[in-house]
């Protein structure tokens, strides 16, 4: 589908604000790993933002649209809720065995699976110039980690192994969010899985040691709350108005942000006892540069390349057309 100007803008927006709040999610999880766990952590981020959607769309009169919905639509959600509470805690759950910056580097193949899911089951056309740029950007991220391959505490095979099915549980969780819009909005679709993730973590969550949070405790884990609202409407929003291997593309820059936001608050002596500085070197540095590249590449390029395909196959109709007629 050939991008306008007024979608691409669309699209480049939410993406970006994706990418800040995405960006922005690892120093929080890490100032809040001395006061609450993972999971009730995440539980607590569902359920925020479960309630804030809820009264959301139930003012605006969206909730209609859960009336038209087949088993078929319903057991697509619950898939994409399970795959979204895979991804959350299969990546807590790596991070037991590798360096933060290792478990991002490994998580970077998602948008290589989120690209082959698009071009597999929503029959997306993928350009050899977009592997090409893919490329790219897979060489940028070992060249922008290699402090943390080379480190002591390195890639382990069941680290890295945990990493792939939290990749893959993001990839499929994306994947049917955008096969359902024809039937839901982004928001109802988010609305939905948020449900089901409370309901189906409560269980394993502690909502009780909530209670024992300070003041400063309390805006972290709220920041964590927000983030997730935001970061992932927008990212619903992303995919509706732009193709699959577009929004992939700017995900795989979320470690470079991560990095440059986290130099930002060592720089200003922001959270000096928990967030330290990655002291990149020149190579993670070109690293760093050759992934924003590439990605700034898949964006220019996509569009051009859709609306070439699309001449190319009008102009094959066209000559086609006199031999039927005849």
């Amino acid at each position: 589908m050939t991008l306008d100007r007024s979608r691409f803008l669309y699209g480049l927006f939410f993406c970006c604000i994706t990418l800040m709040f995405w960006g922005m999610l690892p120093i929080a999880l890490k100032l809040s790993t001395g006061f609450i766990d993972p999971i009730t952590l995440t539980w607590l981020r569902f359920t925020f933002a479960g309630a804030v959607m809820f009264l959301w769309q139930f003012n605006r009169g969206k909730l209609s649209e859960f009336r038209h919905l087949s088993k078929t639509h319903i057991a697509s959600l619950l898939i994409a809720g399970t795959m979204l509470i895979v991804n959350y805690t299969f990546m807590v759950w790596g991070l037991s065995y590798l360096h933060p910056g290792a478990a991002q580097l490994s998580f970077q193949l998602a948008p290589l699976f989120l690209t082959l899911g698009g071009w597999w089951f929503l029959k997306e056309r993928v350009f050899w110039q977009h592997w090409v740029c893919f490329a790219l950007m897979a060489s940028g991220m070992l060249l922008f980690f290699h402090p943390a391959i080379e480190s002591s505490t390195g890639l382990t095979g069941i680290g890295f192994l945990i990493i792939q099915v939290s990749a893959l549980g993001w990839t499929a969780y994306a994947l049917i969010q955008k096969s359902l819009f024809k039937v839901l909005s982004p928001s109802n679709i988010l609305l939905s899985i948020y449900l089901y993730a409370l309901i189906i973590m409560l269980p394993f969550a502690h909502p009780s040691s909530l209670l024992e949070l300070n003041s400063q405790d309390y805006w972290v884990a709220l920041f964590c709350c927000v983030n997730t609202l935001v970061a992932y409407g927008a990212f619903a929003q992303a995919m509706r108005y732009w193709q699959t291997v577009q929004v992939s593309a700017c995900v795989a820059m979320t470690p470079v942000v991560t990095f440059i936001l986290s130099e930002v608050c060592v720089a200003y002596g922001l959270f000096s006892e928990v967030i330290f500085s990655a002291e990149a070197d020149q190579l993670s540095l070109l690293g760093m540069a050759l992934v924003i590249a590439a990605a700034i590449t898949v964006q220019l390029l996509s569009p051009m390349l859709t609306r070439r395909h699309q001449s190319t196959l009008e102009q094959a109709s066209v000559l086609k057309a006199p031999l039927t007629n005849d």
